[in-house]
């Protein structure tokens, strides 16, 4: 193998990585978007982690996280509007992917 290939292959494992750590990070971002959710709504125990997995599934609907604000923002009503929602999921990005880290690590 030539040095080329050796590089080449690195960067393919850095890439696939990288792609498999962020998808782990938006899972859990939308884990704890789910969980804050609940405690708005009243959800506690079994109940808040069931509505969590619903809202980590809902993310699968489509490309992005609009799938996930929509459907918060209906969930939600007048507990939190879609500007929130997205203010939440970015404050929570970061603890994400710390959590993912720390369990990596």
């Amino acid at each position: 193998m030539t040095t080329f290939d050796d590089r080449e292959h690195a960067f393919e494992a850095k890439f696939a990585h990288d792609e498999e750590m962020n998808f782990k990070a938006i899972a859990r971002r939308n884990k704890l978007v789910g969980l804050w959710a609940a405690g708005l709504l009243g959800k506690t125990g079994e109940a808040a982690t069931d509505y969590a997995k619903s809202v980590v599934l809902a993310d699968f609907e489509e490309a992005g996280h609009e799938d996930v604000v929509r459907k918060l923002a209906a969930d939600l009503g007048d507990k939190a509007d879609a500007a929130t929602i997205r203010a939440k999921m970015d404050e929570l990005l970061p603890q994400a992917k710390a959590q993912i880290m720390t369990e990596v690590g």
